[in-house]
């Protein structure tokens, strides 16, 4: 399990976006493939957002582009 039960609510987002945010393609697969269909959607719409919107940082950018192909690759 990539989380800790007794985590709190900011930890756990913290925790989640970190590992979605990683470019670890197993890591992003393990905490998207945990969500259900309305928060993949949700997720993948945030992603695109960081990669096709102005004032989000390289890094950043970089990272949304992993995590779409690492999910991508996974369906």
């Amino acid at each position: 399990m990539w989380f800790n039960k007794d985590m709190d609510t900011d930890d756990f987002f913290e925790q989640f976006w970190n590992a979605l945010l990683s470019r670890e393609p197993e890591r992003i697969r393990a905490v998207f493939c945990g969500l259900d269909e309305a928060n993949q959607a949700l997720v993948i719409k945030h992603l695109r957002r960081m990669v096709g919107e102005v004032g989000w940082h390289a890094e950043q950018k970089k990272s949304a582009r992993a995590a779409l192909k690492a999910i991508k690759d996974s369906t």
